[in-house]
């Protein structure tokens, strides 16, 4: 039987140490579940495992398309779902999901039943000159559950839902629901202390760019333009700054500490809302041995 074992948490808390520790020793592979590490050539301002941990322990799901490239949650899902019900992945059919994007993750634990309509760029521009009023409105007669789900002033969800509605005829909320997989699963989440978080931050921000951040973010601005959407995320867009004259590099590196708890914190608050999660403090010395029981618990109940 397929087991499926999370591992998730905010960014820096040492997710994917502790997963190829953990899958090194069960000769399991690791499936990412990282929105950036999809893309190629976006390396280390992503945190990708190096070419020698892949040599260690098999990794799927990274340098999976081109930065020009859009992947949807949509997508990332159906990728995601054929390698764990392929015996190849795994000969022990125990795979590790690694990484921070919620939405990924649940798109596959909860089995999330989502509409595959790509971004429609003329459409989302004919609806966005409406204003957020009106196409609230829109909604509202077109797809009124849909609507009492979504806050009035959020744009985004109010465009998605009628961007589904008007290229496929059906409103959203009849092509939503989950279809959980009927294999067992263990989630596992790191967290520490808010200020030791920020030291992580801290430090492994500062080795990225002792790694060649920088040089990456220009390589990458050459090739594909500094108006490519991935060069505007957590860690390249404050390089590109740098990079353009508008700030000094101390400025870019502090920026980029800033940006990122922000971000570990909104990780925090989403990751916390799932009860299902079984929380280790990243800090502990003796981490990984506290995990491998629980995982060595968790398949000898499955295979019991």
């Amino acid at each position: 039987m397929t087991k499926l074992i999370v591992i998730c948490g905010a960014t820096a808390t040492g997710k994917s140490g502790l997963a190829l520790g953990l899958a090194m020793r069960l000769g399991s592979v690791i499936l990412s579940a990282d929105s950036r590490q999809v893309y190629r050539e976006f390396d280390i301002g992503t945190a990708k495992p190096t070419v020698a941990e892949q040599k260690l322990v098999p990794h799927y799901l990274i340098d999976i398309c081109d930065p020009t490239d859009t992947m949807t949650v949509a997508d990332y899902q159906q990728k995601a779902q054929a390698l764990i019900n392929s015996p190849l992945t795994s000969p022990a059919s125990l795979l590790f999901m690694v990484g921070g994007t919620g939405l990924y993750i649940r798109s596959i634990i909860q089995g999330m039943k989502i509409p595959r309509v790509a971004p429609q760029n003329e459409l989302r521009s004919q609806l966005e000159s409406l204003g957020q009023n009106q196409l609230y409105a829109m909604l509202q007669q077109v797809d009124p559950v849909a609507a009492q789900k979504i806050h009035a002033h959020d744009s985004v969800r109010t465009l998605r839902a009628l961007e589904v509605y008007y290229v496929t005829g059906y409103p959203i909320s009849e092509q939503q629901g989950e279809n959980p997989p009927n294999y067992p699963i263990l989630q596992i989440g790191l967290d520490c202390d808010v200020e030791k978080l920020g030291s992580r931050i801290q430090q492994r921000t500062e080795q990225m760019i002792a790694n060649g951040l920088v040089v990456e973010v220009e390589y990458l601005c050459q090739k594909y333009g500094v108006d490519l959407p991935l060069l505007n995320t957590l860690g390249y867009q404050e390089i590109k700054q740098y990079l353009a004259g508008d700030i000094s590099l101390d400025e870019a590196k502090e920026l980029t500490i800033l940006h990122t708890r922000q971000f570990a914190k909104r990780q925090r608050t989403w990751f916390r809302a799932y009860s299902q999660i079984e929380w280790f403090n990243a800090d502990d010395f003796d981490l990984l041995e506290k995990v491998w029981q629980r995982v060595n618990e968790f398949i000898n109940c499955t295979n019991s």
